[in-house]
């Protein structure tokens, strides 16, 4: 995990690094719009875990303004904050969970979530936004969230 901290010693983004996975399977549409209630949940419990630690990191900062801390070195920051642990953990736990639906975590902030499938014979991820009632983007293996495409038949949204 790295953690970026903004202009005033407030923890501005965590980078959440998880292994690569071998994915043994596609998924279609449907079986990732069946997944998205649990899905939903557990990034609901992920992001409210992130935001703890990051008010926790930038109270931490704070209260050592003359200290500067090494935010890559995990085991220095949770000495001095050993609650940062048990949040980094209830993270590590959201995250795996999401792993074991199948689905790769790419933005925790964003709330996103990709899943492999097949669409018009390319091999692709299927890409989900909290909040989004349905999947209803996908972008190539190659690209990202700004690369989103529409899938054919899906309803556009006039709220995300």
């Amino acid at each position: 995990m790295r953690l970026r901290l903004a202009p005033g010693g407030r923890c501005a983004r965590i980078t959440w690094t998880l292994k690569k996975l071998d994915f043994e399977r596609l998924f279609s549409v449907q079986e990732v719009d069946d997944l998205l209630p649990r899905l939903e949940f557990m990034m609901r419990g992920l992001q409210t875990e992130a935001r703890l630690f990051r008010e926790r990191l930038t109270d931490l900062a704070q209260s050592q303004p003359g200290q500067r801390l090494d935010l890559h070195n995990f085991d220095e920051i949770t000495q001095l904050c050993p609650e940062l642990q048990h949040i980094a953990q209830a993270m590590a736990e959201f995250a795996s969970q999401i792993e074991a639906l199948g689905g790769t975590l790419k933005d925790i902030d964003l709330g996103l979530v990709d899943f492999l499938a097949e669409v018009d014979g390319k091999i692709v991820y299927l890409c989900w936004q909290f909040g989004e009632p349905r999947v209803r983007f996908w972008h190539p293996l190659d690209a990202g969230f700004a690369q989103r495409r529409r899938l054919e038949g899906a309803a556009k949204s006039y709220l995300n």
